[in-house]
């Protein structure tokens, strides 16, 4: 997978910030380059940039549209824009006749079970061979992580293991609805440190209803690991869900996070992933990821491209998921 130039000019962007110590760091680690991702997990597209394949990179769900959590902020709604594992079908045939249609690598994900884990341990021999037989690159969406499921998944050999991680217990009850604690996650991660996997942590921001509970001790947990790449994502209220009445998170406690991790992982990639709020806070948080050091931007809002040329960065557009940090050859 290579960047791919823009297909059109871009349109002229407002005047960039002043220098954040968060952007200073990220040049020192990662010099002037900025990437932005455009996975084929929706339609999208702006006047700065047209992907070309959208289904280079396509999201797979091996429950279909089933979870048995029905969390607050969810309620099954990222699982209907997924392709569905059936019975007659199952992944790797799945894969292989997406490849033929010109995909190059998946997401495997899926709806939780009572444990807090997505089912993948009936698929790992699956996963295995789609990326020994068909040559595609294989990420995980794995929910909280099993001591078998962590040994399932680097035997398969999977490229990076996907997982958010929650830092408070209260969200982890009110939210998610799982009889477990924050300790479980950091275990998650411990166990995947162990299988020495790719870790691609997630956490969301503002998850406790629109708050900020426990993204700062999750944030302290995942300091702990040799992780890939930190995402972080904006609670975004859905229609249909418990939360869809609320307000997302206060603009300035998002920011004020952004700037914290970029600061308290220097050496890390910080990309902004796909889900935040829509509108004029799109902008907004896409502008406070560019000012403040982060690495990648997930589905950029139109005028940031330029708004980073403006910085002095130089972009690079990928379509695929923004946590292959480490595929763009």
């Amino acid at each position: 997978m290579s960047p791919l130039a823009p297909s059109v000019a871009p349109s002229p962007p407002g005047p960039p910030s002043t220098a954040t110590e968060g952007m200073r760091l990220r040049r020192e680690k990662f010099g002037d380059t900025i990437e932005f991702y455009a996975p084929g997990l929706k339609r999208w597209q702006t006047p700065e940039w047209r992907p070309q394949r959208a289904n280079r990179f396509l999201s797979i769900s091996v429950t279909g549209t089933a979870c048995a959590l029905q969390c607050d902020h969810c309620h099954t709604k990222v699982l209907h824009g997924m392709i569905t594992v059936s019975r007659e079908k199952g992944l790797f045939e799945t894969s292989a006749e997406l490849q033929s249609q010109g995909t190059e690598g998946i997401l495997v994900s899926g709806g939780s079970n009572r444990d807090g884990g997505v089912p993948l341990l009936p698929h790992v021999a699956d996963m295995r061979r789609v990326r020994e037989e068909l040559g595609m690159k294989v990420i995980v969406h794995s929910g909280v992580v099993s001591p078998r499921l962590a040994e399932g998944l680097a035997e398969a050999g999977v490229d990076g293991v996907m997982l958010d991680i929650i830092g408070a217990d209260e969200t982890i009850d009110e939210v998610y609805h799982l009889d477990l604690k924050a300790t479980d996650f950091d275990r998650s991660l411990e166990l995947l440190s162990k299988q020495e996997m790719r870790i691609i942590p997630h956490i969301v921001l503002g998850l406790h209803y629109g708050q900020f509970l426990g993204e700062w001790n999750a944030l302290e947990m995942i300091r702990q690991y040799p992780v890939s790449t930190l995402i972080l994502v904006v609670l975004t209220p859905l229609v249909g869900t418990r939360m869809a009445h609320l307000e997302p998170p206060p603009l300035e406690d998002v920011v004020a996070f952004f700037d914290h991790a970029r600061r308290a992982m220097p050496e890390i990639p910080v990309n902004l992933g796909c889900g935040r709020p829509m509108g004029p806070m799109k902008i907004a948080l896409d502008r406070a990821a560019v000012d403040h050091g982060l690495n990648g931007i997930a589905y950029p809002a139109e005028g940031i491209v330029e708004y980073a040329r403006a910085s002095g960065l130089e972009p690079a557009f990928y379509e695929y998921c923004c946590s292959l940090t480490w595929g763009g050859t």
